[in-house]
């Protein structure tokens, strides 16, 4: 990989001065690296309302802990294709949406709060782990459901295509629980439901759950979040499936920054530290996720 690197960022020098053409370059790079070069342009898919991995700041531009991490990615794919001024372009993407953009070539890395499960692996791949999070239930503090047991006949917001919706499902079916799903667009939306009185209960990952109530500022003392711990949810970065020089580049974008420690950083900068809104999380960083970020950095 440093071979081809060293290549195409030479011949990209010798292009500049008009000695050459950048063709060569292109020719030995493939899948995600050959658009980009063709392109000059890598494009990240962003979320809107993902709080604090991926929304839009109160300028409209997108920030969150998942850009970050993209971005660092963006910055060895600049290097690894020769193209130091590598435009980015970033596209807004839903739960729905966001594997069909990656697969059709609309994004080429999605920067969101997307679980890394078998049955999603099937059409994308992943990044090494970037949280571990639990699908939970958000209420209404003066709410009468104290637990998921509590569900029966009442409504239950979740965000359409995220694996929430196919959890919950599956808890009511199992207990027989005869509560109703409803769908909202994106976590603002299905928040909104709960808000208005449409859902009973918002069943969303925890941390999502905390960004919206940071984000709803004096309002998200209103709503409590229940302790029950429904699934398990890996999160990680998407990219295309079987793209192995470009995954070769998201695994050595995450060694060097567990290496360094920039990504206890930028956990500590996101889930500790004062967000754009002027509200903090204060999650700190779970043993597993500290232990994830040490083997990942051994493995450089």
């Amino acid at each position: 990989m440093f071979a081809r690197g060293f290549t195409a960022l030479c011949l990209g020098a010798l292009a500049a001065l008009g000695l050459t053409t950048p063709s060569p370059a292109v020719e030995v790079l493939t899948g995600t690296l050959r658009k980009v070069r063709e392109s000059g342009t890598i494009t990240l898919g962003y979320r809107e309302s993902s709080l604090p991995f991926s929304f839009l700041d109160g300028t409209g531009r997108p920030v969150g802990y998942a850009l970050d991490l993209c971005l660092d990615v963006v910055d060895d794919v600049a290097r690894e294709v020769g193209l130091p001024n590598l435009a980015v372009r970033y596209e807004p993407v839903t739960s729905e949406n966001r594997i069909p953009a990656l697969v059709s070539g609309k994004i080429d890395l999605e920067c969101g709060s997307t679980t890394a499960n078998s049955e999603r692996r099937r059409q994308v791949a992943f990044s090494p782990v970037t949280y571990f999070s639990a699908t939970k239930l958000l209420v209404r503090r003066d709410s009468p459901v104290k637990s998921y047991r509590d569900l029966a006949d009442r409504k239950v917001a979740v965000t359409a295509g995220t694996t929430n919706e196919g959890a919950l499902r599956n808890l009511f079916a199992q207990l027989k629980i005869p509560a109703t799903l409803v769908t909202g667009r994106d976590h603002a939306d299905s928040f909104a439901m709960v808000k208005d009185g449409r859902a009973d209960a918002l069943g969303l990952d925890d941390v999502l759950l905390y960004g919206l109530l940071a984000g709803a500022g004096p309002d998200g003392a209103g709503f409590t979040i229940l302790p029950d711990k429904l699934s398990f949810e890996p999160y990680g970065l998407m990219f295309r499936k079987d793209d192995p020089d470009f995954a070769t580049v998201v695994a050595g974008t995450f060694g060097r920054i567990a290496e360094s420690r920039e990504l206890r950083w930028l956990y500590e900068k996101w889930f500790l530290k004062r967000l754009p809104n002027g509200e903090r999380l204060n999650v700190p960083m779970s043993d597993e996720l500290r232990t994830n970020f040490q083997v990942i950095g051994l493995q450089d």
